[in-house]
């Protein structure tokens, strides 16, 4: 008996336009075995969800396969010729394979002679099946490229958008569930003190799924959804940022916030207020971290919160633990020395404040001054880019890379100035205001929750180290002034 090695190959276009799949085609290769007195003893079949990579790779496994058994096999058995060979590199491997190791290879729908004349059919047959496979791929490339210009995704629509058929055109939509979870993360990350992996755990404790398919959160995906840049109406084609016309998920000034915490890695650990980059130990610089433990009490488990130098089990490294009930009394203690009691001196500081205020407001003026001047530098610049592409002389990835390059230098100028516009309100008041918070700090903390805790940390103090069990905060100005205490006599009466 004949024994055969046989390929079957499909992907959807084509099982779509030829009506063929791979059960006709192994259907038709065993029924041809059998009428040839032999059998399949080796099928190999590459289904149409294959990738290109893992079409190559059964094809490579089909030769090696050959090469070893040749011996043992008669032939090697394809539907078509462009089922064995979509290009001109696997049809050379395929000749090969018959001249050095004596295995001929059978199109069973359509046979050709073993002579010079059949030989030219099969490589016309297979340079046409090269030919429909390059064709198809520019066809592909022109109407993604096509799709891109109209402002459409290219390929699959990002978490928050689907595709919908509207007139036999695939557009987009926005997926209102999924676009609620981008926004809540982009608010998260932004605005709520969150890591990458907070905003996984808050998810998963509201309930929050992914997709219906796969309902758990990961770090991987949240990061790179806070990196997409689909979120504010733009689409990726070939590695460039174009204009897209899907709704806009994240305003401009919370995309440009979380890309400065990710660009400086500003992330707290976990949710523990004074873990994560806060505070460093004073025996070997690293950073202090917190962990919970739960203990049996006679009223049930009760959790208890230390925190300890993250190099804590190093050899000689001191084996201090501190509860966080102690680390409060601290902050407490210092907020309580901050704090002035007489009502002159009060008085007094706040005209001080006052007077650096103008000053501020002066820088403030100038500054808004050199970045309109920017803001106008950059629109010329657009507008010479535009015609530089119009004139045909630089191309499209040269184009849409600066375009895209010199849209976030404005956005960030005109963040900048939103900001200036906003303190050139608010900083009247401001010196005030923080004077004000140093003297409630106290009561504020007493019944603050883990955010605010962490906010009125980050306000007062620069930085921290903790010695044995002792904070010893660096703090910010003004509270510094107010932390160092009183002295008449230096303050010359």
């Amino acid at each position: 008996m004949k024994r055969f090695v046989a390929l079957a190959r499909v992907s959807s276009r084509e099982q779509e336009r030829e009506g063929f799949s791979l059960e006709v085609q192994e259907d038709a290769l065993k029924k041809y075995a059998e009428a040839n007195g032999g059998e399949i003893v080796k099928l190999f079949k590459i289904a149409e969800t294959a990738s290109k990579r893992d079409e190559r790779k059964t094809f490579k496994e089909m030769i090696a396969y050959a090469k070893k058994h040749s011996i043992e096999i008669d032939a090697l058995l394809f539907y078509k010729v462009d089922r064995a060979a979509r290009n001109l590199f696997d049809y050379v491997e395929l000749e090969r394979l018959e001249s050095e190791y004596h295995v001929p290879f059978i199109s069973i729908s359509q046979q050709t002679d073993d002579n010079p004349a059949g030989r030219m059919m099969r490589r016309t047959l297979a340079n046409m099946a090269s030919f429909f496979t390059e064709q198809m791929a520019v066809d592909i490339s022109q109407g993604i490229g096509r799709r891109v210009q109209e402002g459409l995704f290219p390929g699959k629509a990002p978490y928050g958008f689907c595709h919908v058929r509207v007139n036999g055109r695939r557009l987009i939509e926005t997926e209102q569930r999924e676009a609620a979870n981008v926004r809540e993360m982009f608010r998260l990350y932004a605005y709520g003190n969150c890591t990458l992996e907070g905003i996984v755990k808050w998810f998963k404790q509201d309930g929050v799924i992914y997709r219906p398919a796969n309902p758990n959160w990961s770090r991987t995906s949240v990061h790179n959804m806070l990196n997409d840049r689909a979120y504010i109406g733009e689409v990726r084609y070939k590695g460039n940022w174009y204009p897209g016309t899907h709704e806009v998920l994240i305003d401009r000034a919370t995309w440009d916030r979380v890309q400065t915490l990710l660009g400086n890695r500003q992330q707290v650990t976990h949710t523990l207020t004074f873990a994560g980059d806060l505070i460093n130990c004073g025996h070997c610089g690293h950073k202090i971290t917190g962990e919970c433990k739960t203990k049996q009490t006679k009223n049930g488990p009760k959790d208890y919160v230390y925190y300890r130098c993250t190099k804590y089990n190093k050899p000689g490294h001191p084996r201090t633990r501190i509860k966080e009930a102690d680390f409060d009394a601290q902050v407490l203690a210092f907020f309580d020395k901050i704090r002035i009691h007489d009502d002159s001196v009060r008085d007094w500081f706040r005209a001080v404040l006052a007077s650096k205020t103008k000053d501020s407001q002066a820088e403030t003026k100038s500054m808004r001054s050199e970045l309109q001047r920017q803001s106008m530098l950059l629109a010329d610049q657009q507008d010479r880019l535009l015609n530089l592409r119009i004139d045909g002389q630089i191309d499209d990835n040269t184009f849409a890379a600066k375009n895209t390059e010199l849209r976030d230098r404005h956005s960030s100028i005109v963040l900048q100035l939103e900001a200036l516009n906003r303190s050139r309100d608010e900083n009247a008041e401001l010196a005030s205001r923080v004077f004000e918070l140093s003297q409630t700090l106290s009561q504020r903390w007493l019944t603050s929750e883990y955010a605010e805790k962490r906010q009125i940390l980050e306000i007062v103090w620069l930085n921290c180290t903790l010695y044995d069990v002792t904070l010893c905060p660096t703090i910010r100005k003004p509270f510094d002034v107010l932390a160092e205490g009183l002295s008449v006599p230096d303050s010359g009466g």
